[in-house]
């Protein structure tokens, strides 16, 4: 079930026009950015489906790039965003593609600053809800309404006990989790949503256990 409550189907507080093609797009944006951690130098934001035909008329890449420039759904910035992020030297890219995908509304978002790089692939399931598919080739499903963490390390026995022993050590419950890896014995990446918010602390407790290349907390 995607909705449980009149109020998922009306959607968030935002600016509109639309909760799947604008406040959803915000939130794709947003979350690439909390996984990313800095200021991009270029973002490319690729929309396919419903997305690539009716972008224009929906504001949904200004949605996005809100999104990218860290702003909520309802932050009255977002209508500038586009001039906004020109201001800050960010490179704006869009692109439509007709490729066919699961969902209609769907969107990837690469940012890149210097030679660090972040690929997602988001898609607006109504109501302002999202979800992330995909990060850097890693399959997965990630609605970003609770908090969450992504461990990308080397695929070894033993990692996941190592990442739980942390968060039982702080008393941070886990709600769920999901593993997703290229091939065995490569790098994997780990999807833990928590009933508690994570500090920036327990992650970087968490960053130096061997093995492990980087974490990235996300907080609803």
């Amino acid at each position: 079930m995607k909705y449980t409550s009149v109020f998922d189907i009306i959607g968030p507080i935002m600016i509109g026009p639309s909760s799947s093609h604008t406040a959803g797009a915000a939130r794709i944006g947003r979350i690439a950015r909390t996984i990313f951690n800095q200021k991009p130098e270029r973002a490319e934001i690729t929309f396919y489906g419903s997305f690539a035909k009716t972008y224009k008329g929906h504001g949904t890449e200004v949605a996005i790039i809100g999104g990218i420039l860290d702003f909520d759904t309802y932050d009255p910035r977002i209508v500038d965003a586009i001039e906004i992020a020109k201001a800050e030297g960010i490179e704006i890219e869009i692109r439509e593609s007709e490729e066919i995908t699961a969902h209609p509304n769907t969107a990837r978002v690469r940012l890149i600053a210097g030679v660090k790089e972040l690929e997602i692939v988001g898609i607006s399931i109504g109501g302002g809800k999202i979800e992330i598919v995909e990060i850097n080739r890693f399959a997965l499903n990630l609605s970003g309404q609770l908090p969450a963490l992504l461990v990308l390390h080397e695929d070894r026995f033993g990692m996941i006990a190592a990442v739980a022993n942390i968060l039982s050590k702080y008393e941070i419950n886990i709600g769920a989790m999901q593993v997703s890896r290229k091939s065995k014995g490569d790098m994997a990446l780990m999807i833990i949503e928590t009933d508690q918010n994570v500090s920036a602390e327990i992650a970087d407790e968490i960053k130096s256990i061997p093995y492990i290349s980087n974490v990235a907390v996300i907080r609803p």
